[in-house]
């Protein structure tokens, strides 16, 4: 159980299994990032001052480009005293365009592509698994998962797919898998489907050890144990799919992960040696942390190690779950460095509890760009399928950007093959549906000058997004990527 309060760590003796040097190039990250968003409202504040000098529009058009790479049609800029700038709405826009730099910017996500000097990839490999999975929760407090909670390289990571309360469609993952094996098996890629290895789905709750009936998962109610009994019947479901959809004894591997998003620190629910896992037995990192910070790095590795068998109820030595034991340990060693990172920056917890997400991405998630609290991941083919998850999101957002006057930020975006014929067109078409039907949703909030749906889509691999149909809008256009329009 997590019942220890965290020590606030001494400057001088580091925990063992800290990673100072991968911790600072996060932390730098994390500054850029911030640091672009937080320019947005003092910029436009400065406009607004000026909204009824002469020449204004064509002024203010040139700096929006310069900042934030942010074409607006002069008509949007114009203001007078009976109709003033829409500082609101371009807070949106400037928000999108900003989001849609940073993704540009390509962050070098190779910080975990090493383990204990080894490959990670190969590691994960050895250990039994050939591709991962990941479900997290929607919630914008775990849009930082992979890059800095799990510390787990982008390469391994087959998918990243987030959904309200990881709530997520167990039809849709069936498909993924059967991408992964299918690639497997004609191309032999990330191995060959004759290695004994297994997919791996990752199912990740989150609860708050701070404010636990309040800053909890919204889709549960804020009941942790809840959250994560959810989650284990749909891992079960999938897992059980797989088995009765294909032949031959095929199998995944599934694992139950908890997030505190107030420390960082996780709970990993450890299989025991049937591969069952409990919503209430499980391996905490915010008690490993106190447990391992006085100790030897080699004696705290085998700390982890004791815990995680002795959770599996298992011998420490035990070779039938040896793997999913390995991966577990991995995974809790990786962040015993994010929870030292977040108590050495803060002193103790994150200051904010709760959410301060920046905008809503729909569709297709876009994972270049990771930090805790940046986006709230609505991801999804319809809006109608995602209902539930992009009335939360609109909820938490408007919570945070009503009380300011500033619109809510949606970015529709999906990704496209740049090498099948059509795929381009296709991308677009459907980038084009799920923004209208998201306007439809939230008509008020769109003519109230509430919310601000953007349509977009990228080449898979390509870092740059193609923002659609700026010019047709008649309130003003968002981005100036002039390819948008190809």
């Amino acid at each position: 159980m997590c019942a220890r309060p965290g020590r606030t760590p001494s400057p001088d003796t580091p925990p063992p299994l800290a990673d100072a040097a991968a911790s600072a190039a996060l932390a730098r990250r994390a500054r850029e990032i911030d640091g672009a968003f937080a320019r947005i409202e003092p910029a436009l504040a400065a406009l607004a001052l000026r909204q009824f000098e002469a020449g204004f529009a064509a002024r203010a058009r040139a700096e929006l480009v310069e900042a934030f790479g942010v074409e607006v049609a002069e008509a949007e800029l114009a203001a007078d005293w009976a109709r003033p700038l829409a500082a609101g709405r371009l807070y949106a826009r400037c928000a999108i365009g900003t989001f849609a730099r940073l993704v540009a910017r390509e962050f070098d996500r190779s910080i975990a592509r090493l383990h204990e000097g080894e490959d990670a990839a190969t590691l994960i490999r050895r250990w039994g698994f050939h591709a991962i999975d990941i479900t997290p929760c929607a919630d914008g407090r775990l849009a930082g998962v992979v890059d800095y909670v799990l510390r787990v390289p982008p390469a391994v990571v087959a998918f990243r797919k987030s959904h309200a309360g990881a709530m997520f469609d167990v039809e849709q993952s069936l498909r993924h898998w059967e991408t992964v094996e299918l690639r497997r098996w004609r191309e032999g890629r990330p191995n060959p489907a004759s290695e004994p290895t297994r997919y791996l789905k990752l199912g990740v709750y989150h609860f708050s050890s701070r404010d636990p009936r309040r800053e909890g998962c919204a889709a549960h109610g804020s009941d942790d144990t809840r959250a994560a009994e959810a989650l284990l019947v749909r891992l079960r479901e999938f897992a059980q799919a797989v088995e009765v959809s294909h032949c031959c004894g095929a199998q995944v591997a599934t694992l139950l992960v908890g997030v505190d998003t107030d420390t960082d620190a996780i709970r990993v629910h450890v299989p025991d040696a049937a591969g069952r896992m409990s919503a209430t037995r499980y391996v905490c990192n915010r008690t490993l942390y106190d447990e391992t910070a006085a100790l030897a790095r080699e004696a705290a590795k085998e700390a982890i190690r004791t815990a995680v068998a002795e959770c599996a109820g298992v011998s420490a030595d035990d070779p039938a779950t040896e793997g999913m034991r390995w991966f577990c340990g991995y995974l809790l060693k990786n962040n015993l460095a994010q929870v030292d990172a977040v108590r050495r920056a803060f002193g103790g917890p994150y200051p904010d509890a709760g959410h301060t997400e920046r905008l809503i991405v729909a569709g297709d998630g876009i994972d270049d760009v990771q930090l805790r609290n940046l986006a709230f991941q609505a991801q999804t083919e319809t809006a109608e399928e995602a209902a539930f998850d992009l009335d939360v999101g609109v909820k938490i957002l408007e919570g945070l950007h009503a009380p300011r006057g500033l619109a809510i930020p949606v970015l529709a975006h999906f990704e496209y093959d740049a090498r099948m014929p059509g795929a381009q067109e296709r991308a677009a078409a459907r980038a084009r549906r799920l923004k209208a039907a998201i306007e439809a949703r939230f008509a008020d909030r769109v003519a109230a000058g509430r919310l601000l749906v953007q349509a977009a889509i990228r080449a898979a691999g390509e870092p740059r997004l193609q923002l659609l149909d700026l010019q047709a809008d008649p309130r003003g256009c968002g981005c100036t990527h002039t390819e948008s329009h190809r």
